[in-house]
């Protein structure tokens, strides 16, 4: 073998490890890597890395030793981009006959730092059906309730620690009649999410107003399930997954892995929350699976982020949904800001097959 031919061998054999390398943050799942740091938290911003890696291959082509690799990185940079176009490009549908719509909104209120007259602005202007409050301690629930005007929710607050962030409070209203909150706990027989002596909480009932001793839930944080009243075999549940935090990814995955046993139930359901999670996490995708999807990526809107509200929306990803399962067809998502807080509220229009 000549010089010249050993030297083109190595410099196929360098770019494809150069490859390799660049791929690694990107698509950690396929080294078996997805759950171990940092590798868990980068893959959030996918599309972002996407971005640079395009202009990385397009700076590479100035030079011509490096133009192999500068083709290889264009090659990953066009088919990742071609994988994530559905979720900026999907149509949303109109509500199927014999559905009724849902409006469904999101919003983490930063332990309370998040304005309450805002929230309830929001709330007054779109009209929710259910509004699903991450972080929200029961007074900071009152709070946003009282600037409601008298228009009627029925609200309740499920906190699953001692911690601000593990309280979740939902509003309902009263249009979907009287519903009934609970959530799953690990040991229901020692604490009760409900005032002592009273039954469970419905809407307007003691027990739906606040929320009794502390306890934990089989999520890490908070977590509501409703059901009854004008929902019919529909439950709604407000959920907060805990963070892929570099010394808790453990914990993350745990929680995505209660949301799998919520989807493969069999029972309709509407999740919504801050999930922590974004649709390029493996666990989040096995954890949706074949009976669950993200409303935002459904209709068009999977590259709108939600977190963190403060950076130009290039730089945000999408942690924040509304999930369904099959049989629910998603219709609308939109995003607004809140002052106070680092995440943007979103707001979301599902049809509800009538039962």
């Amino acid at each position: 073998m000549d010089s010249e031919t050993a030297w083109n061998v190595r410099r196929v054999v360098l770019s494809v490890l150069f490859l390799l390398v660049v791929a690694l943050p990107l698509y950690p799942e396929l080294y078996g890597l997805d759950e171990v740091t940092p590798f868990t938290q980068l893959v959030s911003f996918r599309p972002q890395l996407l971005v640079l890696v395009l202009l990385l291959g397009l700076g590479m082509l100035l030079r011509w030793n490096w133009r192999i690799a500068a083709g290889l990185l264009l090659l990953l940079a066009f088919t990742g981009g071609a994988l994530m176009a559905p979720r900026a490009l999907s149509d949303p549908t109109p509500p199927p006959a014999g559905t009724r719509v849902l409006t469904v909104m999101v919003a983490n209120v930063l332990g309370g730092g998040a304005d309450a007259g805002e929230v309830a602005k929001l709330i007054l202007e779109h009209k929710p059906d259910v509004v699903s409050l991450p972080e929200a301690q029961v007074d900071v629930r009152q709070e946003i309730e009282a600037h409601l005007q008298g228009r009627r929710y029925y609200g309740y607050t499920q906190q699953a620690n001692a911690a601000v962030e593990s309280a979740t409070s939902i509003l309902v209203s009263a249009t979907l009649g009287n519903v009934q909150f609970d959530s799953e706990k690990l040991d229901t027989g020692k604490v009760s999410s409900q005032l002592p002596g009273t039954p469970k909480p419905g809407a307007g009932d003691p027990g739906a107003e606040t929320i009794g001793p502390v306890q934990q839930t089989t999520t890490q944080f908070g977590h509501i399930i409703v059901t009854g009243g004008n929902l019919g075999k529909l439950r709604l549940i407000a959920y907060h997954g805990y963070p892929p935090l570099p010394s808790a990814v453990t914990s993350w995955k745990r929680d995505l892995e209660v949301l799998e046993g919520w989807c493969a139930s069999g029972t309709q359901t509407v999740l919504a929350g801050d999930f922590n999670a974004t649709t390029d996490h493996a666990d989040f995708r096995d954890a949706l699976g074949r009976h669950c999807k993200s409303v935002a990526p459904s209709v068009g809107a999977g590259l709108q982020g939600t977190w963190p509200s403060d950076r130009p929306a290039l730089f945000r990803t999408q942690i924040d949904h509304v999930v369904v399962t099959n049989g629910i067809a998603p219709n609308r998502f939109r995003t607004y800001n809140l002052k106070g807080t680092d995440h943007r509220a979103i707001i979301t229009t599902i049809a509800v097959p009538k039962n």
